[in-house]
């Protein structure tokens, strides 16, 4: 199996972190499937993903002082792999862990996804649990020196032949119960430790791609939490098929202005199977798990910007809210099939320019086809922003004028004297298409 068939195209699905951090259950988990394959499925939404901490019981229940419980009450089977709650997740009783929601979730149409924490549970370790199909325990494999800054539930693991059975054990579980997306926390940015040299990251991810290699089921590897490190580029693209480009994004216009560069950065590391990955979109109505629900706080301008950069970049496309509170205004920002259609796999992304004022990002099939150009106004006031033709497009014919269709809007513009010229709102974007001849 080769990993970047996996994902020929950035891949679109839901999250349950933004909404519900550690508390989700199946029920929401079924609720929100249920809303993406009736209303999104058909747009390219297809991956649920239950985020992080569903094998705890006690999850969110001191959420005034932890947000990871420390040697909280865990599901974990006899080999020292964790189980799905069956508090939460009731169908997961009797060893079946996810096999019956996946299956529910698949039912649908759609693929299922999980979060999982580099590592092995210590108390699997403390416990010198067996390995599974192997002659190794825990202990052998969990390097204690390799502990997680801001979640307490797992040891790193040994480069070794015990740590590799460890991660074939769970990734061959997680095959069997019909596990489409692995998202692995806590193994992407070595410089959330003083030390990186002895960051085990970076061979823990080696040794996940190595696992799925051998479970025999084409399973999805998105690694967090970012920055990832563009000098470490090729590490990820060998091993993984997404990786954060920043810490946690929330709605902020600070935080979404930073992603500029971000992206610059990261533009020529898109390809086939291998996607620097913006984080999810913090839309619609999140924080509920968190304890103070919110709607997002970005203007509707803000949102258009998001949504338009992270398709012109081709980013993965996460979404972090609950479904089923979708309004119309954020449902169009998802089912825009002009702007989804940047995310094809005959398509790049790259930057024209970008100054503290604006950007300008271009967005061209491999074959010819359509050329998309955004111009974003990154000030505070409206602005009036151009970009000559000659700048994104080949074989411009001297003197000729062109239209273009603006994608948010649906208005057509001509050039004039062979430039994209438009009003842009504060925060805000106009993106155009031209179809190829």
């Amino acid at each position: 199996m080769n990993k970047n068939d996996f994902a020929p195209t950035p891949p679109m699905g839901w999250n349950s972190y933004d909404y519900y951090d550690t508390t989700v259950t199946e029920k929401d988990i079924q609720a929100n499937a249920d809303y993406m394959a009736a209303h999104l499925r058909q747009y390219g939404w297809e991956y649920v993903v239950v985020d992080i901490e569903w094998y705890s019981n006690d999850a969110g229940t001191m959420r005034d002082k932890y947000q990871y419980i420390p040697f909280g009450d865990d599901e974990i089977d006899a080999y020292g792999r964790l189980q799905p709650s069956p508090r939460r997740f009731p169908s997961s009783a009797g060893g079946k862990g996810f096999g019956p929601l996946a299956a529910y979730v698949h039912g649908l149409g759609l693929k299922f996804g999980i979060h999982i924490m580099r590592g092995i549970p210590r108390g699997a370790a403390q416990n010198h649990l067996p390995i599974y199909n192997s002659s190794f325990t825990a202990n052998e494999a969990a390097d204690a020196s390799s502990v997680c800054l801001w979640n307490p539930d797992m040891y790193g693991i040994y480069d070794n032949e015990a740590g590799q059975a460890y991660y074939d054990s769970i990734i061959g579980l997680y095959a069997d119960w019909g596990v489409d997306f692995i998202k692995c926390d806590d193994i992407c940015d070595s410089r959330l430790y003083r030390e990186p040299l002895v960051f085990s990251g970076w061979h823990e991810t080696r040794m996940l791609h190595r696992a799925i290699e051998k479970c025999g089921r084409p399973i999805v590897l998105s690694l967090s939490p970012g920055p990832a490190h563009v000098d470490r580029a090729w590490h990820y693209a060998q091993n993984a098929n997404m990786w954060r480009i920043t810490d946690d994004l929330w709605d902020k216009w600070d935080l979404l202005k930073e992603m500029f560069w971000r992206c610059e950065n990261w533009q020529d590391h898109v390809k086939k199977g291998c996607y620097p990955d913006c984080d999810m979109l913090p839309l619609g109505h999140l924080g509920k798990g968190f304890g103070h629900e919110w709607e997002c706080s970005l203007t509707r301008e803000e949102q258009k910007t998001m949504m338009t950069l992270w398709c012109m970049f081709r980013s993965p496309l996460m979404l972090g809210c609950e479904l089923t509170l979708l309004d119309e205004w954020t449902k169009s920002l998802l089912t825009n099939e002009s702007l989804l259609s940047l995310l094809s796999a005959d398509r790049h992304g790259r930057q024209i320019t970008r100054t503290n004022e604006c950007a300008v990002w271009v967005n061209e099939s491999d074959n010819g086809g359509a050329v998309c150009v955004a111009l974003f106004n990154l000030e505070d006031t409206e602005t009036t922003l151009s970009v000559k033709l000659s700048e994104f497009m080949d074989n411009v014919e001297d003197g000729r004028e062109y239209r273009f269709r603006e994608l948010w809007d649906d208005v057509w513009l001509q050039t004039v004297h062979q430039t994209v010229e438009t009003e842009v709102a504060p925060h805000g974007v106009k993106v155009f298409l031209r179809l190829g001849e």
